[in-house]
């Protein structure tokens, strides 16, 4: 039986709510974004600010070491960590970060799927409470022993990569593929505006306008999705949250500047689409 599907507004998400900040940044939760690689140092940058911006208090980038010099003037805001090549071991910083993280991202800027899986393992090896895959990690998770993942586990993905982790072309519903997804993958999954529960619970939203379809705009929303989920919301939760609040910062950009827009812009955006949805 297809899934029913709840239809997102304002007024749903007002009702669900935000979690209080508190006062400090320790109170806000801590993320730790893996990923990166010589072709796309700055997708890190952009899911990490993101994180940020939605109210995460803490963010830690773990990149390979000849990125690492570069990010930290990029953004000072974050802490900045060496991942290991390989399969070799994280190290006491990193583990400690990584395990103190009240969610941890891993994909954004990866371009090579072996040492994508590597990474995969070495994180899963430590004590993750929450995980959050994109882009490339992804498209080695069908060939991954899910048992080794936390149990809270959140997906983001596009429609390519949707089809990568169904194994088969999309259908017409994309309620159903993205209940299949959850199902199979025992995680909470967003695509395109679709976040389905791995008990069978779905929910729509406008995924935004053409302007997202700009080169960063994923890393972004992943990294939204993840801040959302530090601050201890519930993982399905954190998806339509970050979904939502990605697509209406699109959608004010597009309304004030026009198609052209770069992911740059969005981070900024997602702190003022939540000032106003209070």
């Amino acid at each position: 039986m297809p899934p029913t599907t709840e239809d997102v507004t304002l007024s749903l998400l007002k009702e669900w709510g935000l979690p209080d900040p508190g006062g400090s940044k320790k109170s806000r939760g801590q993320v730790v974004v893996v990923g990166g690689s010589s072709r796309s140092p700055g997708a890190v940058l952009l899911s990490g600010e993101a994180a940020l911006r939605v109210g995460a208090g803490r963010v830690g980038l773990a990149v390979p070491a000849d990125l690492a010099p570069h990010l930290g003037a990029a953004m000072p805001e974050a802490g900045i960590y060496l991942f290991p090549p390989e399969d070799d071991a994280l190290d006491d910083a990193l583990r400690s970060a990584v395990e103190s993280a009240d969610a941890v991202l891993l994909g954004p800027g990866f371009d090579d799927p072996d040492a994508t899986r590597a990474a995969l393992r070495t994180v899963a090896a430590a004590d993750v409470s929450r995980l959050v895959l994109d882009a490339f990690a992804l498209g080695i998770l069908p060939d991954f022993d899910r048992g080794l993942l936390p149990t809270d586990l959140l997906i983001n993905a596009n429609e390519e990569e949707a089809a990568l982790l169904l194994e088969r072309e999309l259908g017409d519903d994309r309620a159903v593929d993205v209940a299949e997804i959850a199902r199979r993958y025992s995680a909470v999954v967003h695509c395109f505006g679709t976040v389905a529960s791995p008990d069978g619970r779905t929910w729509r939203a406008e995924p935004g306008g053409s302007g997202l379809g700009t080169a960063g705009s994923g890393d972004v929303l992943s990294g939204a999705i993840t801040g959302f989920a530090a601050l201890g919301m519930q993982p399905e939760r954190a998806a339509v949250w970050g979904g939502w609040t990605h697509a209406r910062a699109g959608d004010r950009l597009t309304e004030r500047a026009g198609v052209g827009f770069l992911a740059r812009d969005l981070p900024a955006e997602l702190t003022a689409v939540l000032h106003d949805s209070r």
